[in-house]
């Protein structure tokens, strides 16, 4: 019958928050070694936008 579409969890947001923020440190540690600014400011990008999907997973979890 009817499925349910459902959308991302909040643990779901969690998770997928703290890979980015450990992918971005990993590219801005790597573009500090290697000298590389680009790729130290993504990696810095990378870490926000964990923070941020963190954020959003700890929100779905006050409104359950």
């Amino acid at each position: 019958m009817g499925e349910r579409r459902r959308g991302k969890t909040s643990r779901d947001d969690k998770n997928e928050g703290a890979l980015d923020k450990a992918k971005g440190r990993v590219k801005e540690a790597s573009g500090a070694l290697t000298g590389d600014k680009d790729q130290k400011a993504e990696g810095r990008a990378d870490q926000r936008s964990g923070t941020m999907k963190e954020k959003k997973g700890k929100i779905k979890d006050v409104f359950k």
